[in-house]
């Protein structure tokens, strides 16, 4: 994999919660939540994430650095919706086929909620989704 396969802009097309156990859940955002994904190629990358509209608060975003290190993408947070992510390095397993991109990463200890995430994008071309 190669740094400019990632380079773009993604649209959030699904974000789950797996378990311990395996089972499958809708992740914290709820079951239709919308988001967007830029990796730049001077090595900035942003994420911002919520809930679909009309369905209650609920937004997680953070900004920063971002580099390829094999099948990985290590996302470097400067800044974040929350206070316990600025200053680490989230390490996102890469699955990519076509203009899908799935990104597999741990839960969060300061979340509450053991097990994995599952959030998958697809490339955005041109304006709008």
């Amino acid at each position: 994999m190669r740094a400019d396969d990632l380079i773009g802009t993604w649209w959030l097309e699904a974000y789950r919660s797996i378990d311990d156990d395996g089972g499958v859940h809708e992740g914290p955002l709820g079951a239709d939540p919308c988001g967007l994904l830029f990796y730049a190629a001077d090595g900035h990358m942003s994420v911002n994430m919520m809930r679909s509209p009309g369905t209650g608060h609920g937004f997680m975003g953070y900004a920063g650095t971002w580099e390829l290190s094999g099948r990985q993408v290590i996302h470097r947070v400067l800044v974040s919706s929350h206070d316990y992510l600025i200053g680490t390095r989230q390490h996102r397993d890469i699955e990519l086929a076509d203009d899908r991109l799935t990104l597999h990463a741990v839960a969060p200890a300061a979340s509450g909620r053991a097990g994995r995430r599952l959030l998958r994008w697809r490339r955005m071309t041109g304006v709008g989704r």
